[in-house]
């Protein structure tokens, strides 16, 4: 799996606490090494991210990306909580 990360991901990450920085890294190893572990909750969003999946960070934060050819190449976008994302 070839992982990516966009500009408005590394950006919203540079700018969190180093203890939320520590929980998603953790979250982005596990998923690359089962991006489907029940943990993540990986799932597809509708609306204006059609086309893109979500993992869980913690209750509140998700990481939303794109996967390409079964999971061959994963581009993460951005990165917030559940109201900074979905409002």
């Amino acid at each position: 799996m070839e992982v990516k990360f966009k500009k408005p991901f590394t950006k919203k990450f540079d700018q969190l606490p180093k203890k939320l920085q520590a929980i998603v890294s953790s979250r982005v190893e596990l998923f690359i090494s089962n991006p489907l572990h029940l943990q993540l909750n990986n799932h597809a969003l509708k609306g204006k991210y059609r086309g893109f999946r979500s993992i869980n960070i913690t209750g509140d934060w998700r990481a939303i990306f794109r996967e390409t050819g079964n999971y061959q190449l994963v581009t993460f976008e951005t990165i917030g909580t559940h109201n900074q994302l979905y409002r």
